[in-house]
């Protein structure tokens, strides 16, 4: 029997009645259904400060750091589901990249070396991100810098990839079937996913085409 692979679900919405929260656990929903390992991670319940204080700092981890780096380490998929705001990812999620994805855990530099280890390598990405503004006005107008941060500087410089990105918007103008519908979605991605990972396949196959895709 095929060596089953972990799913986690970061819901990087400070909100608990959010729509991303319920495609965050719709997604997961899907993928326990479909028979996968799944564990949960909600942001905004975890007691942590997000306010980074930089390398030289002393700032040791909390609690809740910790089991969010081990379930990291658990995991061998990760699911980050997040609205985009100001062109990028709430202060909430960047506050928690930037006190978990720390040197020694996430990447180490060389020594006498401009190159780093990778140390999240193995591990593949879907990012689920929803936006009020159209998703073609976010790839060609503002030129996705929220989706290249998240995807090229900081997954993918950890090891992270393939790294799939899906935009979901408009929502300020969306029905309330639309949303239902993108929450569908989700649940549908979940079982999709879980079901490859209840049988030990990869995750996510390499992606061919360009992450800035709204359909993807």
């Amino acid at each position: 029997m095929a060596e089953q692979h972990n799913i986690l679900v970061i819901l990087g919405h400070p909100t608990a009645e959010s729509l991303c929260a319920g495609m965050a656990r719709a997604y997961a929903e899907g993928a326990r259904h479909a028979g996968a390992q799944v564990r949960f991670l909600d942001l905004g319940q975890l007691a942590f400060n997000p306010l980074f204080q930089g390398y030289g700092a002393t700032q040791p981890l909390e609690p809740d750091l910790l089991t969010a780096q081990a379930d990291i380490t658990w995991a061998h998929h990760l699911v980050w589901v997040y609205p985009i705001w100001w062109g990028a990812m709430p202060a909430l999620l960047k506050g928690f990249i930037d006190r978990t994805f720390l040197p020694g855990y996430a990447f180490k530099y060389r020594k006498g070396s401009s190159l780093w280890d990778k140390l999240l390598a193995g591990r593949s990405a879907e990012l689920l991100v929803t936006m009020d503004s159209p998703p073609w006005y976010f790839r060609w107008v503002t030129r996705m810098p929220g989706h290249h941060q998240m995807k090229k500087a900081i997954l993918e410089f950890c090891g992270i990839r393939p790294v799939r990105v899906r935009s979901f918007g408009p929502v300020r103008t969306a029905s309330t079937e639309r949303l239902a519908l993108w929450v569908e979605k989700a649940r549908q991605l979940g079982l999709r996913q879980g079901a490859r990972a209840a049988t030990g396949k990869p995750c996510l196959a390499p992606a061919t085409s360009s992450p800035s895709s709204p359909s993807q």
